[in-house]
C-alpha cells in the first residue's frame, strides 16, 4: 500500500523546510570558517563547527524520515516510526557532542587567561559573521519548528532546537568578539565566558530532547491527559461497560492504542464489532488515521465472572 496524500504532504514539508535548513547551514558554514581564519578567531572557527554538525543532523533527518515514511510491510507490521525516534536521539546526541566541546574548549581558553595568557584580538568580519548567524538561525529555527510542529515530527522539532543552539552559540561569540573589540585585550576573556554559558543551555535542551526519544523507543505509555482522553472516547459508546489493560505508547509520530472491552454477554457478535469498529474510528479522527488500535472485546462480567447469557 503506497503513501497517502496526507503522508505524502506530511514527506514534502518535512523535505522542504529541512533542504532549506541545510542551504543555509551551507552558507554560514563556509561563511564561519573563512570569517574564523581571516578574522584569527578560534571562537568563530568553533561555531562553524556547531554549524557543521546542524549540516551532518539535516542530513540525517532527510534519511531517516524518508525510511519513517515507508508503509508497513511484513517484516515491519507496524511500520517504520522508530527510525524517526531513532533519528531526534540523534540529533539529541549530536547536540550533547556539540555542547560538550563547546563548553570544554571555552573552560580551557578561560585557563590559559587565570595563567596570565592573552587570547588573540579577532577581526571586525568574525562579529559580523556571528551576527549574520544569529538572524539567518532563528529564522531557520522558526519555521523549521512551526513545521515540526504542524505535522507532529519530533526530529523536526529537534532538528529546529539545533538550529536554535547554533543562534544560541553565535550570541556567546558575538559577545566575546565584540566586547574583545571594543573594550581591548583584557577583555577577550569574554568569548570563552559566553561559550560556556550558552553551551550549558544547549546541554539541557539536548537532555530533554534525548528523554524523550529514549522514552518511545523503551515503549513510554502515552501522557496521562492522553490517556484519559481516551477513556472518554471509549466511554461515550453505550454498550461498553468497562474498559482495561490499557496499553499505549508512540510509533514514531503515530500512536499505538491497545485495550480490552466489556459488553454485554447477550449482545450479538456482529453488533459487538460494530460498536468496537466505532470505538476505534473515534480514535483514529483525534489521534491520526493511521494510529494502530487493537480492541479486545469481552461479555461483562456478573458478581466477578464469566456467566453464559
Amino acid at each position: 500500500m503506497g503513501l497517502t496524500e496526507e503522508e505524502r504532504k506530511r514527506e514534502r514539508a518535512i523535505f522542504g523546510v529541512t533542504i532549506w535548513g541545510g542551504v543555509i547551514n551551507t552558507v554560514l558554514l563556509i561563511l564561519k570558517f573563512v570569517a574564523g581564519i581571516v578574522g584569527h578567531s578560534a571562537a568563530m572557527i568553533a561555531d562553524a563547527t556547531h554549524s557543521l554538525s546542524d549540516f551532518l543532523t539535516d542530513v540525517i533527518v532527510l534519511i531517516f524520515v524518508k525510511v519513517s515514511n515507508k508503509p508497513a510491510d511484513d517484516e515491519h507490521v507496524y511500520g517504520h516510526g522508530k527510525y524517526e525516534t531513532l533519528a531526534t536521539a540523534l540529533v539529541g546526541i549530536a547536540l550533547l557532542v556539540v555542547a560538550g566541546l563547546l563548553a570544554a574548549e571555552g573552560i580551557e581558553k578561560i585557563l590559559m587567561v587565570i595563567h596570565g595568557e592573552t587570547l588573540p584580538m579577532p577581526g571586525k568580519i568574525a562579529l559580523w559573521a556571528a551576527l549574520a548567524s544569529i538572524a539567518l538561525k532563528e529564522l531557520t529555527y522558526q519555521f523549521t519548528v512551526r513545521v515540526g510542529h504542524q505535522y507532529d515530527s519530533p526530529v523536526v522539532v529537534a532538528n529546529a532546537w539545533h538550529h536554535r543552539s547554533d543562534a544560541f552559540s553565535s550570541i556567546g561569540t558575538a559577545i566575546g568578539i565584540g566586547g574583545a573589540i571594543f573594550l581591548g585585550d583584557k577583555w577577550t576573556v569574554l568569548d570563552p565566558i559566553a561559550a560556556v554559558v550558552v553551551s550549558i543551555f544547549i546541554i539541557v535542551a539536548a537532555v530533554k530532547i534525548c528523554k524523550e526519544a529514549l522514552s518511545d523507543l523503551l515503549e513510554h505509555s502515552l501522557p496521562e491527559e492522553t490517556i484519559e482522553e481516551i477513556k472518554r472516547i471509549v466511554a461515550e459508546d453505550p454498550e461498553v461497560s468497562e474498559m482495561h489493560h490499557l496499553r499505549t505508547r508512540r510509533l514514531g509520530s503515530n500512536c499505538a492504542i491497545e485495550m480490552h472491552l466489556r459488553m454485554p454477554g447477550k449482545t450479538p457478535l456482529y453488533e459487538a464489532h460494530h460498536h468496537s469498529m466505532l470505538i476505534e474510528q473515534r480514535l483514529k479522527q483525534r489521534f491520526g488515521v493511521h494510529t494502530h488500535v487493537a480492541l479486545h472485546i469481552e461479555p461483562t462480567k456478573i458478581n466477578g465472572k464469566y456467566e453464559e447469557p
